[in-house]
């Protein structure tokens, strides 16, 4: 990782649509050069998949949920039945394992109240093996994750 590949990776993540000359011209290398660490850094793994980011407003999606579950036991099993069924419900956007005094937390996306108790009803209270579950609702976002600092990789 040098200082062209992280120029690339910064670009790529303020947006993905731009085009490799774009692109090549910020890291100021060829279109072919570009496309070649493109390549290599898409075969070493730091680029995963590329995504849209949509609005969720946009979409009829304007609450957002964060959900704190814990366990009534955390054994191995019981945390893999919890994470394969939490992997089956599209309704819950993301699912972490955290430290601290919940096992897992939840972010959920739904139109309103009333939409979020239909997902709880069929989706969050359908999930194996919990204990309690703790919902906090975001009130306004301050800030959107747009990509990793990467500064510190740089030499």
């Amino acid at each position: 990782m040098n200082r062209t590949d992280i120029i690339i990776l910064n670009a790529l993540q303020r947006d993905s649509n731009q085009s490799i000359a774009q692109i090549a011209e910020k890291a100021a290398l060829s279109t072919s050069a570009c496309h070649r660490r493109l390549r290599a850094l898409e075969e070493e793994g730091y680029i995963r998949n590329y995504s849209a980011r949509l609005d969720p407003r946009k979409l009829g999606l304007g609450l957002q949920v964060f959900v704190e579950i814990s366990l009534t036991s955390q054994s191995q099993d019981d945390m893999n039945r919890f994470e394969d069924a939490v992997g089956r419900f599209d309704d819950i956007l993301e699912c972490h394992l955290m430290s601290g005094s919940a096992d897992y937390m939840l972010r959920v996306a739904a139109a309103d109240m009333d939409h979020f108790d239909v997902i709880h009803r069929t989706c969050l209270s359908r999930l194996p093996g919990v204990s309690a579950m703790h919902s906090s609702f975001a009130i306004r976002r301050i800030k959107e994750w747009t990509g990793y600092s990467l500064e510190r990789l740089q030499a």
